[in-house]
């Protein structure tokens, strides 16, 4: 029997399942669309350059728990999965034996003004196995690799924003949105500014600094990494990033409309 149109059913039932197969496959196609309908990001992954020993930092499922727990602090917030991350702090022999590892996305952000930066953070799944590693401000951070643009510094075109948080509310599950902005410290690992290592800033005192000295940074990278320090064992996940958050999921990060 013949369909509509003088196409046969059998052809008409082939077709739709190469295009099925294609729109799994493919790169950017209609597979990879979001909630938001914006296309899933695919430039994150591990930054080589900035990984040291054999850490882990991997999409992965949940995680969810720890046993006996249900709630909010027992699942990822979005979603199903999560970035997991894996350091050791003994495992290598340089002369600081600790592991690195830098999870994120050296393409999509390039060239924006880091002054711009409104709204950052992320929400962490903790344990109170990492907290005996190495104390409760034992956490992950957010890591952004800048062109500092100070002018009296004109040769000096590369440094790094760390922002260090504060210990995480729930110490032994998922956290809710931790605010960059509003806690932990931040500091430039070239010193560039008066936030340095050895004299960490609010996100204002931050933003303040370069504005202070009539700088104006733009960004290379945006990351999410931990080390080089305590043993950690655990994930983050909801990026935010301004208007933005990214879903770190087990097929990919997707880039949704903040809440």
């Amino acid at each position: 029997m013949k369909a509509r149109f003088g196409v046969r059913r059998g052809t008409v039932l082939v077709a739709a399942l190469l295009v099925a197969v294609i729109a799994a496959i493919l790169p950017g196609s209609a597979a990879a669309d979001t909630n938001d309908n914006r296309a899933r990001p695919d430039h994150w992954g591990v930054i080589a350059r900035n990984t040291i020993g054999s850490p882990v930092a991997e999409l992965r499922n949940g995680p969810y728990g720890p046993f006996g727990v249900t709630g909010t602090t027992a699942r990822p917030p979005y979603g199903r999965g999560s970035l997991g991350i894996e350091v050791a702090d003994r495992s290598t022999n340089l002369g600081i034996p600790s592991e690195k590892v830098d999870f994120g996305n050296e393409v999509d952000f390039f060239g924006k003004s880091l002054l711009s930066l409104r709204r950052v953070g992320f929400h962490v799944f903790q344990t109170n196995e990492n907290i005996g590693y190495g104390g409760p401000t034992n956490m992950p951070n957010i890591r952004i690799e800048i062109n500092p643009n100070v002018p009296t510094l004109p040769a000096d075109t590369y440094s790094t924003v760390v922002w260090v948080p504060a210990a995480s509310p729930i110490s032994s599950g998922w956290s809710p949105f931790i605010d960059a902005t509003t806690t932990g410290r931040w500091y430039l690992t070239g010193g560039e500014t008066s936030c340095t290592q050895a004299a960490q800033c609010t996100f204002a005192q931050l933003k303040a600094s370069f504005t202070t000295l009539n700088a104006k940074p733009t960004v290379y990278t945006v990351a999410v990494g931990k080390g080089r320090d305590s043993m950690w064992i655990g994930a983050v996940d909801g990026l935010r990033l301004n208007d933005y958050v990214y879903d770190f999921e087990p097929d990919g990060v997707k880039q949704l409309r903040s809440r």
